[in-house]
Protein backbone atom coordinates (compact mmCIF):
# COMPACT_ATOMS: atom_id res chain seq x y z
CA UNK A 1 0.00 0.00 0.00
CA UNK A 2 1.16 3.53 -0.62
CA UNK A 3 -0.27 6.80 0.58
CA UNK A 4 0.63 10.29 -0.47
CA UNK A 5 1.85 12.46 2.38
CA UNK A 6 2.40 15.64 0.37
CA UNK A 7 -1.14 16.89 -0.03
CA UNK A 8 -1.63 20.51 1.08
CA UNK A 9 -3.36 21.01 4.41
CA UNK A 10 -5.36 24.18 4.96
CA UNK A 11 -5.83 23.38 8.65
CA UNK A 12 -3.35 20.86 10.09
CA UNK A 13 -5.52 20.41 13.18
CA UNK A 14 -8.04 18.48 11.07
CA UNK A 15 -5.80 15.49 10.19
CA UNK A 16 -4.23 15.57 13.67
CA UNK A 17 -7.68 15.49 15.22
CA UNK A 18 -8.70 12.64 12.90
CA UNK A 19 -5.62 10.67 13.95
CA UNK A 20 -6.32 11.06 17.65
CA UNK A 21 -9.96 10.19 17.04
CA UNK A 22 -8.77 7.00 15.36
CA UNK A 23 -6.69 6.10 18.43
CA UNK A 24 -9.68 6.78 20.68
CA UNK A 25 -11.76 4.57 18.39
CA UNK A 26 -9.21 1.74 18.50
CA UNK A 27 -8.77 1.79 22.26
CA UNK A 28 -12.50 2.29 22.79
CA UNK A 29 -13.11 -0.75 20.61
CA UNK A 30 -10.72 -2.77 22.77
CA UNK A 31 -12.53 -1.59 25.90
CA UNK A 32 -15.88 -2.59 24.42
CA UNK A 33 -14.41 -5.96 23.42
CA UNK A 34 -13.41 -6.58 27.02
CA UNK A 35 -17.06 -6.28 28.04
CA UNK A 36 -17.85 -9.29 25.82
CA UNK A 37 -15.32 -11.53 27.59
CA UNK A 38 -17.78 -12.78 30.25
CA UNK A 39 -20.17 -13.87 27.47
CA UNK A 40 -17.95 -15.42 24.79
CA UNK A 41 -14.43 -15.11 26.20
CA UNK A 42 -11.43 -13.45 24.59
CA UNK A 43 -11.35 -16.17 21.92
CA UNK A 44 -14.98 -15.70 20.92
CA UNK A 45 -14.62 -11.92 20.99
CA UNK A 46 -11.60 -12.10 18.69
CA UNK A 47 -13.47 -14.38 16.30
CA UNK A 48 -16.45 -12.00 16.18
CA UNK A 49 -14.24 -8.91 15.79
CA UNK A 50 -12.28 -10.36 12.86
CA UNK A 51 -15.28 -11.99 11.16
CA UNK A 52 -17.42 -8.86 11.29
CA UNK A 53 -14.38 -6.71 10.50
CA UNK A 54 -13.69 -8.82 7.41
CA UNK A 55 -17.29 -8.36 6.32
CA UNK A 56 -17.23 -4.59 6.81
CA UNK A 57 -13.82 -4.06 5.20
CA UNK A 58 -14.64 -6.50 2.41
CA UNK A 59 -17.74 -4.51 1.47
CA UNK A 60 -16.00 -1.15 1.77
CA UNK A 61 -12.87 -2.16 -0.15
CA UNK A 62 -14.66 -4.49 -2.63
CA UNK A 63 -12.40 -7.41 -1.87
CA UNK A 64 -14.05 -9.57 -4.54
CA UNK A 65 -12.18 -7.57 -7.17
CA UNK A 66 -8.80 -8.85 -5.95
CA UNK A 67 -7.06 -11.40 -8.15
CA UNK A 68 -4.85 -13.78 -6.21
CA UNK A 69 -2.10 -15.55 -8.14
CA UNK A 70 0.51 -18.18 -7.37
CA UNK A 71 3.01 -15.38 -6.73
CA UNK A 72 1.04 -12.97 -4.53
CA UNK A 73 -1.09 -15.11 -2.20
CA UNK A 74 1.70 -16.14 0.21
CA UNK A 75 2.32 -12.66 1.69
CA UNK A 76 -1.43 -12.29 2.19
CA UNK A 77 -1.52 -15.63 4.00
CA UNK A 78 1.36 -14.72 6.34
CA UNK A 79 -0.11 -11.25 6.85
CA UNK A 80 -3.54 -12.64 7.72
CA UNK A 81 -2.28 -15.41 10.03
CA UNK A 82 -0.11 -12.88 11.89
CA UNK A 83 -3.12 -10.59 12.19
CA UNK A 84 -5.32 -13.36 13.58
CA UNK A 85 -2.78 -14.62 16.14
CA UNK A 86 -1.88 -11.04 17.09
CA UNK A 87 -5.48 -10.15 17.86
CA UNK A 88 -6.04 -13.42 19.73
CA UNK A 89 -2.97 -12.90 21.92
CA UNK A 90 -3.75 -9.22 22.50
CA UNK A 91 -7.37 -9.77 23.53
CA UNK A 92 -6.34 -12.73 25.68
CA UNK A 93 -3.81 -10.51 27.47
CA UNK A 94 -6.57 -8.04 28.34
CA UNK A 95 -8.16 -10.66 30.59
CA UNK A 96 -5.43 -10.11 33.19
CA UNK A 97 -3.55 -6.87 32.44
CA UNK A 98 -4.72 -3.27 31.85
CA UNK A 99 -5.31 -2.01 28.31
CA UNK A 100 -2.62 0.68 28.37
CA UNK A 101 0.03 -1.76 29.58
CA UNK A 102 -0.96 -4.38 26.99
CA UNK A 103 -0.66 -1.82 24.18
CA UNK A 104 2.69 -0.54 25.49
CA UNK A 105 4.17 -4.05 25.65
CA UNK A 106 2.73 -4.92 22.24
CA UNK A 107 4.18 -1.69 20.81
CA UNK A 108 7.69 -3.11 21.24
CA UNK A 109 7.02 -5.33 18.21
CA UNK A 110 6.80 -2.59 15.56
CA UNK A 111 9.40 -0.60 17.48
CA UNK A 112 11.85 -3.50 17.10
CA UNK A 113 11.11 -3.70 13.37
CA UNK A 114 11.83 0.02 12.97
CA UNK A 115 15.08 -0.17 14.94
CA UNK A 116 16.34 -3.35 13.24
CA UNK A 117 15.74 -1.85 9.81
CA UNK A 118 18.03 1.09 10.64
CA UNK A 119 21.78 1.35 11.02
CA UNK A 120 22.04 4.69 12.83
CA UNK A 121 23.91 5.09 16.12
CA UNK A 122 21.14 7.18 17.65
CA UNK A 123 18.90 4.11 17.54
CA UNK A 124 20.95 2.63 20.38
CA UNK A 125 19.38 5.27 22.62
CA UNK A 126 15.86 4.23 21.56
CA UNK A 127 16.74 0.58 22.18
CA UNK A 128 17.85 1.42 25.72
CA UNK A 129 14.67 3.41 26.36
CA UNK A 130 12.43 0.66 24.96
CA UNK A 131 14.15 -2.05 27.00
CA UNK A 132 13.99 0.11 30.13
CA UNK A 133 10.28 0.75 29.65
CA UNK A 134 9.61 -2.91 28.99
CA UNK A 135 11.62 -3.95 32.05
CA UNK A 136 9.53 -1.65 34.21
CA UNK A 137 6.30 -3.19 32.90
CA UNK A 138 7.20 -6.88 32.88
CA UNK A 139 6.80 -8.81 36.16
CA UNK A 140 10.55 -9.27 36.65
CA UNK A 141 10.31 -8.53 40.36
CA UNK A 142 7.70 -9.00 43.05
CA UNK A 143 5.95 -5.73 43.82
CA UNK A 144 2.43 -4.68 44.73
CA UNK A 145 1.92 -3.35 41.19
CA UNK A 146 3.43 -6.28 39.29
CA UNK A 147 1.25 -7.40 36.39
CA UNK A 148 0.17 -10.94 35.59
CA UNK A 149 3.07 -12.84 33.92
CA UNK A 150 0.78 -14.81 31.62
CA UNK A 151 -0.90 -11.65 30.38
CA UNK A 152 2.47 -9.98 29.84
CA UNK A 153 3.73 -12.94 27.79
CA UNK A 154 0.59 -12.85 25.66
CA UNK A 155 1.10 -9.12 25.02
CA UNK A 156 4.72 -9.84 24.06
CA UNK A 157 3.56 -12.58 21.69
CA UNK A 158 1.13 -10.09 20.17
CA UNK A 159 4.06 -7.71 19.67
CA UNK A 160 6.07 -10.39 17.87
CA UNK A 161 3.10 -11.07 15.60
CA UNK A 162 2.72 -7.32 15.05
CA UNK A 163 6.30 -7.20 13.77
CA UNK A 164 5.66 -10.12 11.39
CA UNK A 165 2.40 -8.48 10.36
CA UNK A 166 4.21 -5.27 9.39
CA UNK A 167 6.88 -7.01 7.33
CA UNK A 168 4.36 -9.25 5.53
CA UNK A 169 1.94 -6.34 5.20
CA UNK A 170 4.44 -4.35 3.15
CA UNK A 171 4.60 -7.10 0.55
CA UNK A 172 0.87 -7.78 0.60
CA UNK A 173 0.12 -4.08 0.31
CA UNK A 174 2.51 -3.69 -2.62
CA UNK A 175 0.59 -6.42 -4.46
CA UNK A 176 -2.99 -5.55 -3.51
CA UNK A 177 -3.08 -1.95 -2.24
CA UNK A 178 -5.54 -1.08 0.51
CA UNK A 179 -7.52 -4.23 -0.27
CA UNK A 180 -4.76 -6.20 1.46
CA UNK A 181 -6.29 -5.13 4.78
CA UNK A 182 -9.59 -6.78 3.87
CA UNK A 183 -7.84 -9.91 2.63
CA UNK A 184 -5.70 -10.13 5.76
CA UNK A 185 -8.71 -9.67 8.03
CA UNK A 186 -10.51 -12.45 6.17
CA UNK A 187 -7.57 -14.83 6.59
CA UNK A 188 -7.29 -13.86 10.26
CA UNK A 189 -10.98 -14.57 10.77
CA UNK A 190 -10.63 -18.00 9.15
CA UNK A 191 -7.72 -18.78 11.51
CA UNK A 192 -9.39 -17.60 14.72
CA UNK A 193 -13.04 -18.54 14.10
CA UNK A 194 -12.57 -22.28 14.85
CA UNK A 195 -10.80 -21.35 18.10
CA UNK A 196 -13.64 -19.01 19.04
CA UNK A 197 -16.24 -21.66 18.27
CA UNK A 198 -14.35 -24.30 20.26
CA UNK A 199 -14.13 -22.00 23.28
CA UNK A 200 -17.51 -20.23 23.29
CA UNK A 201 -19.68 -22.54 21.19
CA UNK A 202 -21.75 -21.68 18.15
CA UNK A 203 -24.86 -20.93 20.21
CA UNK A 204 -23.10 -18.19 22.20
CA UNK A 205 -21.56 -16.59 19.12
CA UNK A 206 -24.85 -16.31 17.23
CA UNK A 207 -26.90 -14.81 20.07
CA UNK A 208 -28.57 -11.65 18.67
CA UNK A 209 -27.88 -9.86 21.97
CA UNK A 210 -24.13 -9.75 21.30
CA UNK A 211 -24.30 -8.83 17.62
CA UNK A 212 -24.66 -5.12 18.37
CA UNK A 213 -21.63 -4.87 20.69
CA UNK A 214 -19.62 -7.20 18.43
CA UNK A 215 -20.39 -5.07 15.38
CA UNK A 216 -19.43 -2.02 17.41
CA UNK A 217 -16.07 -3.62 18.21
CA UNK A 218 -15.50 -4.43 14.52
CA UNK A 219 -16.34 -0.89 13.38
CA UNK A 220 -14.43 0.86 16.15
CA UNK A 221 -11.40 -1.41 15.72
CA UNK A 222 -11.30 -1.66 11.92
CA UNK A 223 -13.45 0.39 9.57
CA UNK A 224 -13.54 3.73 11.42
CA UNK A 225 -9.89 4.02 12.54
CA UNK A 226 -8.61 2.65 9.22
CA UNK A 227 -10.54 5.36 7.32
CA UNK A 228 -9.46 8.12 9.72
CA UNK A 229 -5.81 7.11 9.57
CA UNK A 230 -5.79 6.93 5.77
CA UNK A 231 -7.19 10.49 5.81
CA UNK A 232 -4.51 11.63 8.27
CA UNK A 233 -1.56 9.91 6.61
CA UNK A 234 -2.49 11.43 3.24
CA UNK A 235 -2.31 14.92 4.79
CA UNK A 236 0.53 14.63 7.30
CA UNK A 237 4.20 14.01 6.76
CA UNK A 238 5.15 10.41 7.57
CA UNK A 239 7.40 11.50 10.45
CA UNK A 240 4.67 13.63 12.03
CA UNK A 241 2.20 10.77 11.65
CA UNK A 242 4.61 8.32 13.30
CA UNK A 243 5.35 10.62 16.22
CA UNK A 244 1.67 11.26 16.91
CA UNK A 245 0.62 7.62 16.63
CA UNK A 246 3.29 6.75 19.21
CA UNK A 247 0.91 8.16 21.81
CA UNK A 248 -1.44 5.18 21.39
CA UNK A 249 -0.32 3.39 24.60
CA UNK A 250 -1.10 6.54 26.60
CA UNK A 251 -4.47 6.90 24.90
CA UNK A 252 -5.14 3.24 25.71
CA UNK A 253 -4.21 3.78 29.36
CA UNK A 254 -6.51 6.81 29.61
CA UNK A 255 -9.39 4.95 27.92
CA UNK A 256 -8.83 1.99 30.23
CA UNK A 257 -9.04 4.33 33.22
CA UNK A 258 -12.14 6.15 31.99
CA UNK A 259 -14.11 3.18 30.65
CA UNK A 260 -12.97 0.32 32.87
CA UNK A 261 -11.50 1.95 35.95
CA UNK A 262 -8.00 0.53 35.30
CA UNK A 263 -5.73 2.53 37.59
CA UNK A 264 -2.00 2.40 36.89
CA UNK A 265 0.85 3.12 39.28
CA UNK A 266 3.21 6.05 38.74
CA UNK A 267 5.97 3.61 37.74
CA UNK A 268 3.73 2.04 35.12
CA UNK A 269 2.91 5.47 33.68
CA UNK A 270 6.64 6.21 33.53
CA UNK A 271 7.24 2.90 31.73
CA UNK A 272 4.52 3.65 29.17
CA UNK A 273 5.97 7.13 28.66
CA UNK A 274 9.44 5.65 28.12
CA UNK A 275 8.19 3.31 25.40
CA UNK A 276 6.27 6.18 23.77
CA UNK A 277 9.45 8.29 23.82
CA UNK A 278 11.44 5.47 22.21
CA UNK A 279 8.84 5.02 19.47
CA UNK A 280 8.58 8.76 18.81
CA UNK A 281 12.36 9.03 18.82
CA UNK A 282 12.77 6.35 16.17
CA UNK A 283 10.28 8.18 13.96
CA UNK A 284 11.69 11.64 14.65
CA UNK A 285 15.25 10.65 13.75
CA UNK A 286 14.27 8.60 10.70
CA UNK A 287 15.98 9.45 7.44
CA UNK A 288 14.30 12.29 5.62
CA UNK A 289 14.47 10.40 2.35
CA UNK A 290 12.58 7.42 3.78
CA UNK A 291 9.34 6.81 1.91
CA UNK A 292 6.06 6.89 3.77
CA UNK A 293 4.97 3.37 4.58
CA UNK A 294 1.72 1.93 5.93
CA UNK A 295 3.43 0.29 8.91
CA UNK A 296 1.72 2.38 11.57
CA UNK A 297 -1.56 2.40 9.66
CA UNK A 298 -1.71 -1.35 9.13
CA UNK A 299 -0.72 -2.05 12.71
CA UNK A 300 -3.28 0.25 14.18
CA UNK A 301 -6.01 -1.08 11.95
CA UNK A 302 -5.51 -4.57 13.35
CA UNK A 303 -4.79 -3.82 16.97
Amino acid sequence: MSFRSDQPVSNPLVPVGALFLSMVSLTGGASLAKLLFPVVGAEGTTALRLSLGALVLGLILRVWRVRLTADNWRPVLVYGVAMGVMNLCFYSSLKTIPLGIAIAIEFTGPLAVAILSSRRRIDFLWIVLAVAGLALLLPLRKTSTAIDPHGALLALAAGVCWGIYIVAGKRAGADHGVQAAALGTLVGAIVVLPIGIAHAGVAALVKPAIWGPALGVAILSSALPYSLEMFSLSRLRAQVFGILVSAEPAVGAIMGLLLMGEHLSLLQWVAIGTIILASAGVTMTARRDAKATPDQLDAAAAA
